[in-house]
């Protein structure tokens, strides 16, 4: 197998897309940091991690709603390096809409986001990928295992990306091309220390109470699962949904 040399990551001016972008680094990755114009992290801050850590970026705004953006963002690794091997798939939002007030239009900005997001990226890098490649998705322990009351666009979606990666394993395999998605549990980045739409920093300092490792998860320890899955020591691995929680799923609350 060739070794991997590019990578796109959406949503990475923060959070787990930005500790992706910095293991890459460290990996003699060369990263395209995908930002949305509107996200209030400045991924220059991520472009300069990825310097410090001896790596090579550019950053590119684009909306993942969009496909012509999104076919822009994958042929950004093309123009400025000749070639893709990886598409890690993790911009996403997070929004409270009880089911009476979730109305169409909230129901399809998210999943124009949280799921058509990940085919759009999908579809454009396996495009551009000509000699086998990696394509990440970023679910979520809501939806990918668990139900979140007041979030069942959100659950939806990330359950969603679990069969697209899943059909895509299938369709790409011939090529090459593996598919893989990542279950991350309850970690803290900007996302889930949102108060209003998420578990905000009291929800989350409790709910790393009740996780059995004692703590919730770092960006980076989601970035590391990532890296695996985009190297050559997960070669032979595709169709696969990796649950990092550290221990949540597994454990049980009424003993």
């Amino acid at each position: 197998m060739t070794d991997f040399k590019t990578a796109v990551i959406t949503g990475a001016a923060s959070g787990i897309g930005q500790a992706t972008a910095v293991a890459f680094a460290k990996a003699g990755i060369r990263t395209v940091i995908g930002s949305f114009p509107g996200d209030p992290h400045d991924p220059y801050e991520t472009l300069k991690l990825v310097k410090e850590a001896g790596g090579e970026g550019v950053v590119h705004e684009l909306d993942v709603r969009s496909a012509d953006e999104v076919d822009n963002f994958a042929q950004r690794a093309v123009d400025e390096w000749g070639r893709l091997d990886v598409a890690v798939a993790n911009a996403g939002i997070v929004r409270l809409h009880p089911l009476a007030e979730l109305t169409d239009e909230a129901w399809n900005d998210l999943m124009s986001v949280d799921l058509g997001g990940v085919m759009r990226v999908f579809r454009s890098a396996a495009s551009r990928m000509d000699h086998g490649g990696a394509l990440v998705g970023i679910s979520s322990i809501s939806g990918g295992v668990y139900g979140w009351a007041d979030h069942a666009h959100y659950t939806a979606a990330k359950a969603g990306v679990l069969g697209l990666c899943k059909a895509l394993a299938v369709e790409l395999a011939p090529r090459g091309i593996r598919v893989n998605s990542i279950i991350p549990g309850v970690i803290d980045t900007a996302q889930t220390q949102d108060s209003t739409n998420s578990f905000g920093r009291d929800g989350l300092a409790t709910a790393g109470a009740k996780i059995p490792i004692g703590r919730v998860g770092r960006p980076e320890e989601i970035a590391h699962a990532v890296r695996f899955f985009s190297s050559e020591e997960a070669s032979y691995i595709t169709g696969q949904h990796l649950v990092v929680d550290g221990g949540l799923t597994v454990f049980m609350p009424v003993s």
